[in-house]
């Protein structure tokens, strides 16, 4: 077994100081090729005993990633964060290896000659499941299976496995089992050796034609017709259960209410943030993909002007289509808001890797033109090189934790300045009998300044076309 790290050999040091052309670095295609260990996944389990051990039920896994571009490091992040979905999907890590390649191996995702290695690293570890990080077509899965002896799983079924497990409201289960079954049904076919049996006859060299029509063809055209039923089903049932959002988003709307969408890689701090911001009590978990359903709270600017914060969906790198689909009523509360709230943690090993990834999604749903604000949260587990760096790729930007409240006195400023101002400015004097639109302005307008006259209150104020409208007799 190759254990290459793919660090610059001191060779090519001494050569680059001679003066020579440094051409990066440089490998032997075997070397290249080989399956690569990535350090510090293990998460074997410590001092517990064996009768621990089997109550917990973890799966064993082996993780296996296909590097086709990027940089190593960028490599053993992707993996690094495999792990962490794996560990949220309540499995233990025993080993991580990629392979550097041009492009997936149509047939087994890393090739034949590696897949047989990976079946000695899964024999050698006793795992009893392989994790890839991509999405693998139904033939990869049988073909990898077959060799390696034991379950195959990629990085879809994985991130649709814990949003499974994270569902608490009626939506989110429905947005879940519709992305479950966009995702089995190409897969029909190749779930387990028990559908194999169902091509019917004996089969030709070519596949197809004669001795692949009769009754399993049809019980697989059965089970998908009954998926597809299904899935026009939850459709509507999602459509459904998420008139009440459309109905509240349609009031704040009408009564000018300024909305702030909080987005944000998963685990980045986003629910931390709405309780800091708002007190909205928000369920709290050092977990991935721990908030699916999305939670609205208003809150007032220093100036007394009234809007909505929104928790949404955490993103990841590689975000599975399928999953932006199914969650788009739930993303509408991103899409329709009047600012972002980007929240990136700064204390992640890669943090650029994470603004990307989250700009990847907001574009794909259609809100990448939507003012942002990017919050850099956990400011006390940062390195302060980090920081600057961020900083000034980013410099309309926030450094927070909402775990201490450093900063938040400066996104609140920051929220109140970037939020969309009302149309009208007037200049009128309100009836002491009037107190209703003085209670508006504040509420729905921007108060500027307020002075108490014999006659009435003088207000100079911004606000929205209908109390404009309502202030109409009153303007000076």
């Amino acid at each position: 077994m190759t254990n290459s790290r793919y660090e610059v050999d001191s060779e090519y040091q001494i050569r680059n100081a001679a003066g020579n052309d440094y051409d990066g670095e440089q490998f032997d295609l075997a070397d290249r090729h080989s399956l690569r260990r990535v350090a510090g996944l293990s998460t074997e389990l410590q001092d517990v005993t064996e009768v621990e051990y089997r109550q917990l039920r973890l799966e064993r896994v082996v993780l296996v990633g296909v590097w086709t571009s990027g940089s190593a490091a960028e490599a053993d992040a992707s993996m690094r964060e495999l792990a962490a979905l794996a560990e949220t999907a309540g499995s233990e890590v025993l080993e991580g290896v990629t392979q550097r390649r041009d492009l997936p191996d149509p047939a087994t995702y890393i090739g034949s000659g590696k897949a047989k290695e990976l079946r000695d690293i899964v024999a050698e570890t006793g795992a009893d499941t392989v994790i890839c990080d991509g999405e693998l077509t139904p033939a990869q899965l049988i073909h990898l299976e077959d060799v390696v002896k034991v379950k195959v799983v990629d990085r879809t079924a994985l991130i649709l496995d814990i949003f499974a497990q994270h569902a608490k409201s009626k939506e989110g289960k429905a947005q879940v089992a519709l992305a479950q079954m966009q995702y089995m049904l190409p897969r029909l076919r190749g779930w387990g050796q028990s559908l194999s049996r169902q091509m019917g006859g004996g089969g030709t060299a070519g596949g197809g034609g004669i001795a692949t029509r009769g009754p399993g063809e049809t019980k697989i055209e059965l089970d998908r017709r009954r998926i597809r039923e299904k899935m026009a089903k939850m459709r509507r049932e999602i459509a459904d259960l998420g008139k009440g959002r459309v109905a509240k988003r349609h009031e704040r709307r009408r009564n000018a209410v300024p909305s702030v969408a909080i987005a944000g890689y998963t685990n980045a701090g986003k629910s931390s943030l709405l309780n800091r911001i708002t007190g909205a009590g928000v369920l709290v978990e050092d977990a991935l993909f721990a908030t699916l359903d999305p939670t609205v709270r208003r809150t007032e600017t220093a100036g007394g002007r009234g809007y909505t914060v929104a928790d949404t969906v955490g993103f990841v790198r590689h975000l599975p289509h399928l999953l932006v689909e199914a969650f788009r009523s739930t993303l509408e509360e991103v899409i329709e808001a009047d600012l972002i709230l980007h929240v990136v943690d700064v204390s992640d090993p890669d943090p650029e890797g994470q603004l990307a990834a989250v700009r990847e999604v907001l574009h794909e749903i259609g809100a990448a033109e939507i003012p942002e604000i990017v919050v850099f949260n956990k400011a006390d587990a940062a390195d302060p090189d980090v920081v600057a760096r961020l900083r000034r790729r980013e410099p309309h930007s926030v450094l927070v934790s909402a775990r201490t409240g450093e900063g938040i006195e400066q996104l609140l400023a920051a929220i109140e300045a970037d939020l969309p101002h009302p149309e009208f400015e007037v200049d009128a004097v309100v009836p002491y009998g009037r107190g209703d639109l003085l209670a508006r302005i504040h509420t729905h307008g921007e108060m500027l300044s307020e002075t108490h006259l014999e006659t009435g209150t003088r207000v100079l104020a911004r606000v929205d076309a209908p109390l404009h409208a309502a202030l109409a007799e009153y303007l000076s």
